[in-house]
């Protein structure tokens, strides 16, 4: 029996989904297999022509950008099976991540998604991210990124994350059913945290399982690492997602760190050249926090999660100093 669907974004990724669809197609064989969807994002640079070519895999057609959330929720959709992965275009999977990443679903009965280890493409020995943490700045941030592997293996059990990278992690569908899918009013960028975090009010748990490899290209759509459309949509979710996801008096509570956290990023974003870039990010999306469309999103507070909120906050509080000696 198939458990696991692979969903997979496309957008303009020529140079990449051909590698990408052939490190799959590599880790099945007659004793093991899982369905394959491409969700193309309205994509013209005639990578639709070389995901044709893969009769096993099912392809959505969008005919524009939709964004990340969009593109995956109706992959998600479109399918029937208990687990969902999620796959960046510009990945190249190890033979046995898929199957290592089933199992450690099988086996975490109160987890929502488990991230495999993404390694640098260019260095295998690098990092390029393994799960998200969040912290009370107001600030998201890869675990280990650009650190040795070596450093960060924990053989001894599963790490648990704030959220798990949507890039190339695992999860329950089953959940997706109760806390509702990726919100497409983030387009892109934090989705992944912003989903994480209310399975995470929900009371379930996010884990690595650093068995499970992968090599990331990193910027694929957006080009690269800084730019004014990824600061941008960045910020302007960084802001929405507190509104969203947390209560008044946990909002209150980090009030000051968040100025500090926001402060401390406008000012390195302006010594960059993008400092009113990210302002007006973070202008945005306290408008769209107070929109009636953003506060039909917001999660509504329930007393019988009040442990998981208070558990919540104090690894935001943990979390920082997590950041600062990462």
């Amino acid at each position: 029996m198939i458990k696991t669907t692979v969903v997979i974004p496309n957008y303009n990724g020529i140079s990449f989904i051909e590698n990408c669809l052939n490190s799959l197609m590599n880790s099945m064989d007659d004793t093991y297999c899982f369905n394959i969807v491409v969700v193309d994002n309205g994509s013209v640079d005639g990578s639709l022509d070389i995901i044709e070519k893969y009769c096993d895999v099912s392809l959505i057609k969008l005919h524009e950008n939709t964004g990340f959330a969009y593109a995956v929720n109706r992959g998600i959709e479109a399918a029937d099976t208990e687990y969902v992965l999620l796959l960046n275009n510009d990945i190249v999977v190890k033979p046995d991540m898929v199957r290592l990443l089933e199992q450690a679903l099988d086996e975490e009965e109160d987890a929502f998604a488990i991230n495999a280890m993404m390694l640098s493409m260019k260095d295998e020995s690098l990092i390029d991210g393994a799960g998200d943490y969040y912290c009370a700045l107001g600030w998201a941030y890869a675990y280990g990124k650009d650190k040795k592997i070596s450093a960060y293996v924990h053989k001894d059990k599963r790490r648990k994350l704030f959220s798990c990278c949507g890039g190339a992690s695992i999860y329950r569908k089953a959940v997706f059913n109760e806390i509702g899918l990726f919100d497409e009013e983030h387009f892109a960028y934090l989705e992944d945290v912003d989903v994480g975090y209310r399975a995470r009010i929900a009371g379930y748990t996010n884990l690595l399982e650093d068995r499970a490899y992968c090599l990331h290209a990193g910027s694929g759509s957006s080009g690269s690492r800084y730019n004014e459309f990824k600061i941008k949509l960045a910020s302007r979710n960084s802001t929405y997602l507190i509104r969203k996801n947390m209560p008044l008096l946990f909002r209150l509570l980090n009030l000051p760190l968040f100025i500090i956290g926001f402060g401390i990023k406008a000012l390195f974003f302006a010594l960059k050249g993008y400092g009113l870039i990210y302002v007006r990010g973070l202008m945005e999306g306290i408008r769209l926090s107070i929109s009636s469309k953003g506060r039909s999103h917001r999660v509504k507070f329930r007393w019988k999660n009040i442990k998981n909120y208070i558990s919540i906050q104090l690894e935001l509080w943990i979390n920082i100093f997590r950041r600062l000696t990462a």
